[in-house]
This record gives C-alpha cells, structure tokens and sequence, in this order.
C-alpha cells in the first residue's frame, strides 16, 4: 500500500465510531453437512490418473466452509462404484441361547460399506456420499459421477447426482473432471465453485527485480503466467467481472497512468489518460463499461470516473486531500468505498458514485487501506493498522451496516490488499509472514490459510471471476 501523503485536512470528519466487539464473518450454512468422499478408481489406463483426480475432488471440497469431509480413515474398507453395487444385507435368524421361543430374524448392522448405513451410521456417519469410478473410452476420460442422500432410505431415491463427465486422457483432464464433479456437488448446498476463477496480481520474478509486471494464476495458485512485459513498473490491477479485461497502473511512460488489456488474446486496449501527474488505482464498475480511478488532474488526487476507453471523464470527490482506490459496490452499483486523508491519517469512507453522502467508515485511529467489497454488498475486507505500529498493517472485516469488523489476521508480518472470491466466501491477499511478499488465501474466517506464490516477491492480488 502506498501510503497517503495529506497536504491538507478537510472538516467535517465523519463521528461514527465501530464497535470493539469482535464479529466472526461466517457465510456458510450451520450445522454443516457431512460429506463422505473416498477414493475413486479406474478402469485400466484410467487408474494412473487417479491420484491426480482423488486430490483435486478432495481439496476443492475440502476449501469450501458449507460442508464438512468425513476423514477417510472412517470409511469401510469396501467402496461402491456405482448404484448397483449396494446391496442391502440379508436377514440373519438368529435362535436364542439358553431358552426356548421363535428364532429373531435380525438384520446385520453393515454390508461392509456397500450399503447406505454403512456411511450414514457410525463411525462415518455422513449425510451424502460421492462415489464413481472412471475409464477410457475411444482416447476419452469417462468419469461416471454419483452423489447420495443417505437421508433417504434407499438407492433408487438417494440419487443426487449422476453424470458423466468427459475429458482429456492425462492428469489435467483428470484434475477437470474432478473439478467439474465438484462444482455439481457444491451447487447441491449452494455454494458456488472457484474451478475457472483468475487471480490476478503483481510480481517481481523475472529479470529486474527492480521492476514490476502482471501476472495471472488460476484459484489454487496453478498456472501461473506473465501478462505485461513492459519492464517498468506494471502496479494495482483492477479485473473486468467477466475477466476478460485487466487494468493496471504503469509507469512504462514516466508518470503513473491507466493501462488496460485485454487476457484472451493478450493485448493492450486504448484508453485516455488526462493530462495529469497521477492517473492511478483503476476500478471496473460492474457492469463493465467505467473505470473508476485516481487522479490529481485537479491538484490533489482525487476520485474520478471514465467510459472503459477513458472518455467521458468526470470527476467524483472534491477535496483538499488525497483520494484513492476506489471500489465500487458489486451489489448495488451505486456507492463506492475508497480511502482518503481527509480527516487525518487515511481512512476508508464511502460515497454514492455521483459524489454525495461522503461518510467514513473506520474510526479514524491508525491507517486504513485496501477496500474490497464482497460479491453481496454487504462486508469489505480491508488492511488496517489498528493497534499495531504504524505501517503494520493486518486484514479485517467490517459489515459495512453496522460498523461491526473481526480481524483475520495476527502478529504475522505484513498482511495487505485483500480481495474476495467470486464465492463470497474466500480471501486472497498479501503477507510477508515468511519474510518476503507473497500471494496467500483464507477463509472469511481466517481458517484454512494457504500459500499461493513462492517466486520472487509478489504483491497486490485481485480474484476474478
């Protein structure tokens, strides 16, 4: 975060103050459904792609806080690979010991797990199960996928899902059809899968590390790959929410200005930078179409907004401060959190998108930085000093209505810029935990913490769809 220098202070700071009360941010459904996931297998050829494939529908399953994985070190010894495997146990007459009466026919409390109590009952006690097998067939993967509802008694009426699946024969066409299975069962509770998403951000590895380019990877941290080659400063991406556009500040031609590409192909598209020592921090509206943005045009840096191609410029806030990263509401379209010094050290404030009913939202005590909105409109997370010395930021949550935030992060480095998943329920962002800058992801919570980038330094991460 590159930190607010304040040449004057506006009156009028706003008076409402959060709450200390810690708030734990949780989106997902309580109590959270029990999931049974064994281990797939394949038919001939198809079984060397299965470690690529049990990974992938594990962890994609696993990141998700609406259900929870039964471990695996639960489940039966015996697997089902398809609906016709279960069977249900036959009767066992069993004769009394030491008296006389009529033999009890007793039904046996496990099929060895090809029966639905042997995953409902103890010790898996799961509500669903997903099981299948895959196979090659004419140069194609086949996987045939099935989820249950072990709520409902028997086979024919437990079917949740059955699909087939195709793709490539090799280990990234095992891991898609993994991913595609998984993103059928999540929808079942209503989550939204991250298979498809792009994070986009900033690094520094590749030859001057002086210089700064842009980079895409996909959600896990997979597939990394360099968008710019400007061998400059290449900072702040901004990503359209279709994905298909990145815009960024470049100092390739001296000053800051707006650049904008386009991903598939990769190339850049035209976009009018007014005549200003500052154009900077770009942002798309939701729709697609503006571009939000600082720029000191006027004098001091402020708020303006611009068609996607930098026409039709207007400006926004009007101050005597510096104002800067402006984000819009996904929501509602209508308002825009942005940080500004008007009142002080930086704040974040927010403002409808034709510049009224200006209102800050944090306190006023440290620095505050990096608003992202969640795709519901309702919370942004953020970086904030609060607390610890001046610089040292660490990633919170407020819901906006109320005031109200939590802390996700701890004492661990320098934690800055996050932004949320297209699911509402994931965070990536910025630390320096293990000494140098690098990409990391969490939970909403601040749970299931995971390291993304591990070459070079890199910064400024933005999720896109």
């Amino acid at each position: 975060m590159k930190k607010l220098v304040c040449f004057g202070i506006a009156a009028g700071a706003g008076l409402v103050l959060l709450t200390a009360q810690d708030i734990r941010v949780n989106l997902s459904k309580e109590p959270r459904p029990a999931v049974a996931i064994p281990d797939l297998r394949g038919a001939g050829a198809a079984q060397n792609l299965m470690p690529a494939f049990n990974q992938t529908l594990w962890s994609d399953i696993s990141s998700s806080p609406f259900v929870k994985l039964v471990p695996k070190t639960m489940y039966p010894t015996t697997v089902p690979q398809q609906p016709s495997d279960f069977r249900e146990p036959p009767p066992v007459v069993e004769t009394p010991r030491g008296r006389k009466g009529t033999p009890e026919i007793v039904t046996p409390q496990t099929g060895g797990g090809l029966w639905m109590s042997d995953w409902s009952g103890p010790p898996v006690s799961a509500n669903y199960l997903a099981f299948g097998y895959t196979a090659v067939q004419n140069d194609v993967l086949v996987l045939y996928g099935w989820f249950f509802d072990l709520s409902r008694g028997t086979p024919a009426n437990a079917q949740v899902i059955a699909k087939r699946y195709l793709s490539s024969v090799d280990d990234a066409g095992a891991r898609k059809v993994a991913h595609e299975f998984a993103a059928d069962i999540l929808a079942v509770f209503g989550a939204k899968s991250l298979f498809g998403s792009k994070i986009v951000f900033v690094s520094n590895r590749t030859g001057n590390r002086l210089n700064k380019e842009i980079w895409m990877m996909d959600y896990d941290g997979s597939n990394q790959r360099q968008i710019t080659r400007f061998n400059s400063l290449s900072i702040q991406p901004a990503i359209s929410p279709d994905s298909s556009k990145i815009a960024f500040t470049s100092y390739a031609r001296g000053n800051p200005a707006i650049v904008i590409f386009s991903v598939d192909p990769v190339r850049q598209l035209p976009f009018y930078n007014q005549v200003a020592s500052v154009n900077e921090t770009p942002e798309f509206t939701p729709d697609g179409k503006q571009i939000v943005y600082a720029s000191s045009a006027s004098g001091w840096t402020q708020i303006y907004v611009a068609n996607v191609d930098g026409s039709g410029l207007r400006r926004i806030s009007s101050t005597s401060a510096i104002e800067v990263e402006p984000k819009v509401n996904p929501k509602t379209g209508a308002e825009i959190a942005f940080v500004s010094g008007r009142s002080g050290p930086q704040q974040l404030y927010r403002m409808n998108l034709d510049g009224a009913d200006v209102e800050r939202l944090t306190p006023g005590e440290g620095e505050a930085s990096n608003p992202s909105w969640n795709p519901d409109g309702q919370f942004l997370a953020f970086s904030w000093t609060r607390g610890y010395a001046t610089g040292n930021f660490n990633i919170f949550v407020m819901d906006v209505a109320t005031r109200k935030y939590t802390q996700l992060t701890h004492s661990e480095g320098r934690n800055e810029n996050p932004s949320w998943a297209p699911d509402g329920q994931h965070i990536v962002f910025m630390s320096t935990r293990t000494g140098s800058p690098q990409i990391w992801s969490m939970l909403a919570d601040g749970t299931q913490v995971q390291q993304l980038t591990n070459q070079g330094s890199n910064w400024s991460p933005i999720w896109g769809k």
